[in-house]
C-alpha cells in the first residue's frame, strides 16, 4: 500500500507568484472600469436635474407667457419672483420644492433671454468652470433637446 501522505505535492512559490500578478492585473483592469461610474453618475444626475428643470419652466411659461428673467432666476420656479415682470398665474406650491446645486456642488446657471433660446440652462461640471472637456465638459440644456 502506498502512503497518501508521500504523493502530495505542494504550491511552489512561483506557482502563488504568478497567481497574485494575475489576480493584481483583473483587479487592475476591473478598477479602471469601474472608477469612472461616480463621474458617469453625476453627469446623468446633471442631465436629469436640467431635465426637470426645463420642464419647470415650460409650465411657468405655460401659465405666464414668459419665463423667469436672468435677474429672478431658477428660484422664480420656487417661490413668485417679486422683481421685474411678476407673474400673474402663479401656483401656491410654485413649479419645483428647490433649486439643488448640480452634483458638485456649484449653482446651476440660468441666463434669460439665452443666447441659445429663450433662456440657457447649464452646469459647469466637474471643474466648475465654463468650457472644458471629458468631466469637466459643461451640460447644457440646448444639447439636451
Amino acid at each position: 500500500m502506498r502512503n497518501p501522505m508521500t504523493n502530495q505535492r505542494g504550491i511552489t512559490l512561483i506557482e502563488m507568484m504568478v497567481v497574485i500578478v494575475i489576480l493584481g492585473i483583473l483587479a487592475t483592469v476591473i478598477f479602471t472600469r469601474v472608477s469612472d461610474r461616480p463621474e458617469q453618475a453625476r453627469r446623468t444626475k446633471a442631465q436629469v436635474e436640467i431635465r426637470a428643470m426645463m420642464t419647470a419652466l415650460e409650465l411657468f411659461k405655460l401659465d405666464n407667457g414668459f419665463y423667469p428673467t436672468t435677474e429672478q432666476g431658477l428660484q422664480g420656479l420656487v417661490t413668485q419672483p417679486s422683481v421685474g415682470r411678476i407673474p400673474r398665474n402663479y401656483p401656491a406650491s410654485g413649479y419645483l420644492d428647490k433649486i439643488p446645486p448640480d452634483p458638485w456642488g456649484s449653482p446651476y446657471v440660468y441666463i434669460s433671454p439665452g443666447l441659445h433660446g429663450e433662456y440657457d440652462l447649464k452646469s459647469y461640471g466637474a471643474d466648475g468652470e465654463e468650457g472644458g472637456e471629458g468631466k469637466d465638459e459643461d451640460i447644457e440644456s440646448w444639447r439636451l433637446q
